[in-house]
């Protein structure tokens, strides 16, 4: 062996790579349109050029925070083009090699992932210039740059990506284009960066987000895919005989044994609604200490409200999918419990006159339904205990926060439904700027009824500028009856009145919500949304007139579109009913329990029931041939035959379909 000595080394140190740049800025785009859609020559730039390249990096140097930075691997970059000029630009290179949040959620071990991380590409750069004001044009750039980049990977390198990455520095951006463009977020980052080998963490905390380029990139690695939730029909599933067993069985209760009480207590109470557990077990000392036993466990178990009502909210999701266009109507309702003076955990529900407050919880949830009207599930429940407000209170202490917080779930849903529109339905306490605002993904959308009279831009208020506009057309609609009622605590008296057949002006068209002039809101841009309003033309003496003002936040441009929020908006009342049969049908306010986290246990067993009475009634109505059996055991189909033929009940619609399942061939209603 002989040993040699080497010369000293020339090298000083890692040069700094230089990129190539243009000796100017690039020229400022010029009269781009304030919309995406009005914009001249769109299209993108896939870079191959020397000057092209020059371009690229120099906008991305001087107007991209990050500025240009060196990609590695394979890469590819494009510019947004126009007829205005350059709008911005792409980037697009080697995936990260360590990512836990991304890789828990593809699932791949280290083998698979050192296999196939190729297929995963990182989008390091997107740009559109700060001084191009062009709304929706981030979104409609990056889905056109999304249907490009696989085939123009494969082109150049000779394969062809299965998924994109990219981070948001949420300080800074709140990511609505990735939203709009169908990104999933699937966790964080650590802080730490692509160059970080001594863990220093450096960098600051950034979302994830992944694109799937392929519907099943997961089979190609060899991963088993997340399950995805069946479809299922209206009508599947609730035959008397299996109804609870699909609606709550397998519940999480922390014992297998909880779980069965649970589908055999939603069985007896669902047979006798209005009457307390113990009667509608008929004293069954066993199946009344069950009950109680299970209602009963400790506040911090796991029978909560959220696990009773796991089983249905899939279920919900599954009749869902199986639905183009489902209606998300939110409400929120008040539940009395003032009489339970040794309940503990209620909050203040309101005051009567003589300023006493009224405890109990309040209730808001989010009631599915397809554009015929009929129910589908109850998809979120928040039930909460409200303390009195106070001067200092923050968004996430205020009622507009389970509003936002029922919306962004339907966001995060949407990515289990990609063949189902969320048309979420709301009434006029929702119409605050912050529900709007928030970013929403591209197949859920808002439909609210007004109530602020905002400022716009020209001398009249929103109300008084659509009330001017020309009529585009008329409708007649029913106005339901209502009865009294007399003044109680704080909520007005109202006066009878009659149902009625009225004809009502039809008028729409596109308005900018401004942003509230609070500190908060200071220099926000406005929010493009639809409106749509009806005004009874001829009311009878003496009664309000109807007047609707609805926002929506897709294109309305025709009568067609006008008329169809109208009646959307119309089964927004269905959430009304399911809070009436809750009360009076289920009793819920009748429940006597020592704690609030009782009380939530028994009103989540009772939401699902009040759910199913609904669907009987209104699938009897809507659906006249479905089969008696699917609904009534044979005892009830017997009681009803028997009212039937006492009563002499001629065959409407509405009893039609018994006729043809009961025992006798002799219809019911006629005499031997």
């Amino acid at each position: 062996m002989h040993s040699f000595s080497l010369p000293e080394s020339h090298y000083k140190g890692q040069k700094k790579r230089s990129i190539k740049r243009l000796a100017h800025p690039v020229d400022e785009p010029v009269d781009v349109p304030a919309e995406a859609g009005d914009v001249c020559g769109l299209h993108l730039v896939q870079i191959r050029s020397d000057h092209e390249v020059r371009i690229w990096n120099e906008m991305m140097s001087r107007e991209h925070p990050r500025g240009a930075g060196i990609m590695v691997g394979a890469q590819l970059r494009y510019l947004i083009g126009s007829s205005h000029g350059w709008l911005g630009g792409f980037g697009f290179g080697a995936s990260v090699l360590n990512l836990k949040d991304r890789d828990q959620w593809i699932g791949w071990d280290a083998a698979t992932k050192q296999q196939h991380r190729l297929r995963v590409v990182n989008m390091s750069r997107s740009l559109i210039r700060p001084s191009v004001r062009c709304h929706n044009l981030a979104s409609l750039c990056m889905g056109n740059a999304l249907r490009q980049v696989a085939a123009d990977f494969e082109t150049l390198y000779g394969y062809r990506p299965w998924l994109l990455e990219s981070f948001i520095d949420t300080e800074h951006h709140k990511g609505t284009c990735y939203e709009a463009s169908n990104w999933i977020k699937v966790g964080v980052t650590q802080g730490r960066g692509r160059n970080d080998v001594h863990s220093k963490k450096q960098e600051s905390i950034k979302s994830i987000y992944l694109y799937p380029l392929t519907k099943n990139f997961r089979n190609h690695m060899g991963v088993d895919d997340l399950e995805s939730p069946k479809q299922l029909d209206i009508g599947d599933g609730i035959d008397n005989n299996v109804w609870a067993q699909n609606e709550f069985g397998g519940a999480a209760l922390g014992d297998a044994r909880l779980s069965k009480r649970l589908v055999e207590a939603a069985n007896i109470q669902a047979a006798s609604p209005m009457r307390s557990f113990c009667g509608a077990a008929a004293g069954e000392k066993s199946i009344v200490k069950g009950y109680y036993r299970m209602i009963e466990q400790p506040d911090d178990s796991d029978v909560s409200m959220d696990a009773i009502l796991a089983p249905h909210r899939e279920r919900t999701i599954q009749r869902m999918r199986g639905q183009k266009k489902v209606l998300c109507i939110q409400d929120g309702t008040d539940i009395n419990y003032n009489s339970l003076a040794q309940c503990e955990g209620l909050g203040v529900i309101g005051k009567n006159q003589t300023d006493a407050s009224s405890k109990g919880l309040h209730m808001h949830s989010t009631f599915t339904v397809n554009t015929d009207g009929i129910p589908l599930g109850v998809l979120d429940v928040e039930c909460t205990a409200r303390q009195p407000k106070t001067e200092h209170s923050s968004l996430e202490r205020k009622k507009t926060h389970s509003w936002l917080q029922a919306t962004r779930n339907n966001n995060k849903l949407a990515k289990l439904l990609p063949d189902t529109h969320q048309i979420v339905t709301m009434d006029r306490e929702a119409d605050f700027f912050e529900l709007f605002e928030d970013p929403r993904h591209s197949r859920v959308d808002l439909l609210v009824r007004a109530k602020h009279n905002r400022k716009t831009d020209g001398d009249l208020k929103l109300f008084d500028s659509i009330r001017k506009s020309p009529v585009q057309g008329q409708l007649s609609i029913t106005v339901p009856r209502q009865s009294s009622r007399p003044k109680l605590s704080k909520q007005k008296a109202r006066s009878k009145r009659e149902k009625r057949q009225t004809v009502v002006d039809l008028r729409y068209h596109s308005i900018k919500m401004q942003a509230p002039g609070t500190k908060e809101h200071k220099d926000k841009e406005p929010i493009q949304l639809w409106m749509v309003h009806i005004r009874e033309v001829a009311p009878p003496a003496n009664e309000k007139g109807v007047e609707w003002f609805l926002l929506a936040t897709w294109p309305i441009t025709s009568n067609e579109d006008a008329q169809e929020c109208v009646r959307w908006y119309s089964l927004r009342w269905r959430i009304e009913d399911f809070h009436r049969v809750l009360k009076s049908g289920c009793k819920i306010e009748k429940l006597a329990y020592k704690t609030a986290e009782r009380l939530k246990r028994g009103i989540a067993i009772n939401i699902v029931i009040a759910w199913r009475i609904m669907l009987m009634t209104l699938l009897g109505r809507e659906c006249p041939e479905l089969p008696a059996q699917v609904l009534f055991s044979d005892l009830e189909i017997k009681v009803l035959e028997a009212y039937a033929i006492k009563k002499r009940v001629p065959p409407p619609d509405a009893w039609s379909w018994l006729s043809n399942h009961c025992i006798h061939e002799r219809p019911p209603w006629k005499k031997a």
